[in-house]
């Protein structure tokens, strides 16, 4: 990290200078499974979906390419992106931070999975608006937030790494504004290695 630099500042560096790392060490047993199913049951068949944080693509993109859906992965990595490029060819790869993503094409679904909770408290509300013009009609958004209001600080390859968090109530009125009915959301589900997950659907009217 750059001397100066905020801890929230340095999540794409940090990402890109451990990505070995972060794909060797990242679980592939796939605990999300329950969750994944439960948002791919609202979506159509050979749907489109879109995967924010996407990193190296193993688990979670391999999942859902192998229930027959098309991605489109984004990571602020080129490392990450070049691995999920060469695992996964028949599908879309894009560098770029989920911050300055550009209107356009809509999807199915959208998963930010361990990826959300990196930006800043501003930045994850403004982020909703996004999500709603990234949406089609009745498409699926499941992300993971932390477990309580706030700043949680971890680590990894010896440098801090940031995470925040909203309130749920606050969450819950995010997602109601910008046109997505809660579907599901558990807090810390110790199913799915204690992760706090919303899962909401967007409508249609």
């Amino acid at each position: 990290m750059r001397p100066g630099m905020a801890e929230d500042e340095n999540i794409v560096g940090l990402y890109e200078r451990h990505a070995q790392a972060f794909d060797s060490l990242r679980g592939k047993n796939l605990f999300e499974k329950p969750w994944l199913d439960r948002f791919t049951a609202l979506l159509p068949a050979s749907g489109t979906v879109l995967d924010l944080g996407c990193g190296s693509g193993e688990p979670i993109a391999a999942y859902l390419i192998g229930r027959g859906l098309r991605l489109t992965g984004i990571d602020s990595s080129e490392t990450m992106i070049e691995l999920c490029r060469q695992r996964f060819p028949g599908h879309r790869w894009i560098v770029r931070d989920m911050r300055r993503l550009p209107p356009g094409r809509t999807f199915n679904g959208i998963v930010a999975w361990h990826s959300f909770f990196h930006l800043r408290p501003e930045q994850q509300r403004s982020m909703f608006p996004v999500f709603a013009y990234l949406a089609a009609p009745g498409a699926a958004l499941m992300f993971t937030a932390g477990h309580f209001e706030g700043v949680a600080m971890g680590e990894f390859g010896g440098e801090p790494l940031y995470h925040a968090s909203l309130a749920g109530e606050e969450y819950a009125s995010l997602l109601q504004e910008n046109g997505f009915r809660l579907v599901s959301q558990v807090d810390q589900d110790s199913g799915c290695g204690g992760a706090t997950v919303w899962l909401a659907q967007r409508t249609t009217g």
